[in-house]
């Protein structure tokens, strides 16, 4: 069996240790996950993605406590299954990045044909409502296409702009609204929020499915990093030693030495 690079070897280990870090930190977070959609009645329709993230980040760990063996103790059946392994992980990452990729088209959509359902608001369920409201107050928004023309004459007190606001403003019509302001005058006029609130919130889900399909991409390259080191690895156990051939020669002198053993006549100056 070949030596081993020790900085070949070490460099293993510590890609190895960096994606059991990960996954530790990952399997955390899950179990926090799982305990706050448990708590939460609408939570149910998301068990199934912490199932998923609790197979991915245990999976993972046991290959790399295998691939980890595998390097230090130089074991060639562990880091082959630590390879196949995690190659198989990394398929199946980004066969899935490829397909979140096709179908973002299709989710953007499909978010605003599930907003634009709620459309009239003065006909929307208090579901929908409650859920809009809460969308108006965080992105700072009013309405859903047309802005706060959507809400016709009764605009949501979640429209009203206040002190902290950083987004556009403008002056709601007068009988527009039907909620009074806290502290504010008769004549005041009542400022609400410029923006339409599905352009944002397209643009929102947007930003957070690329920032998972960058954390999913480096993923990926770490998985394939920490491959490409424990090939190395094998490559070079299964590498042979070159040892030179040991030739006997009857005629090879015994040296300066043989005079030791020799009668004293026989050694000359």
């Amino acid at each position: 069996m070949g030596k081993v690079n020790i900085c070949l070897k070490w460099s293993s280990i510590c890609v190895i240790g960096v994606i059991a870090v990960i996954n530790v930190l990952l399997l955390g977070s899950a179990l926090l996950l799982h305990g706050f959609l448990l708590s939460d009645e609408q939570g149910e329709d998301h068990i199934m993605g912490v199932h998923v993230l609790y197979g991915f980040t245990s999976v993972t760990l046991i290959l790399a406590l295998f691939g980890g063996f595998g390097a230090l103790k130089q074991k060639k059946w562990a880091l082959i299954v630590f390879i196949i392994g995690m190659t198989s992980g990394c398929l199946v990452m980004a066969v899935n990045e490829i397909m979140i990729q096709a179908v973002k088209t299709k989710l953007e959509n499909h978010i605003r044909n599930r907003y634009l359902n709620i459309l009239p608001l003065t006909n929307a369920t208090e579901s929908d409502l409650a859920v809009l409201d809460y969308v108006q107050r965080n992105l700072q928004c009013c309405g859903l296409e047309q802005g706060y023309m959507d809400w016709k004459n009764n605009i949501s007190v979640s429209c009203l702009c206040n002190s902290e606001s950083t987004n556009l403003c403008v002056v709601a019509p007068k009988g527009s609204y039907q909620f009074k302001v806290e502290g504010g005058v008769e004549d005041q006029s009542v400022m609400i929020y410029a923006k339409p609130c599905l352009s944002i919130i397209i643009a929102e889900n947007m930003f957070h499915l690329n920032v998972l399909s960058g954390i999913k991409v480096g993923f990926i390259l770490l998985w394939m990093l920490s491959i490409g080191l424990c090939i190395a690895i094998l490559c070079q156990m299964n590498k042979k030693l070159e040892t030179p051939a040991v030739v006997y020669s009857k005629e090879a002198k015994a040296g300066n030495y043989s005079c030791l053993i020799e009668p004293p006549n026989s050694c000359t100056a």
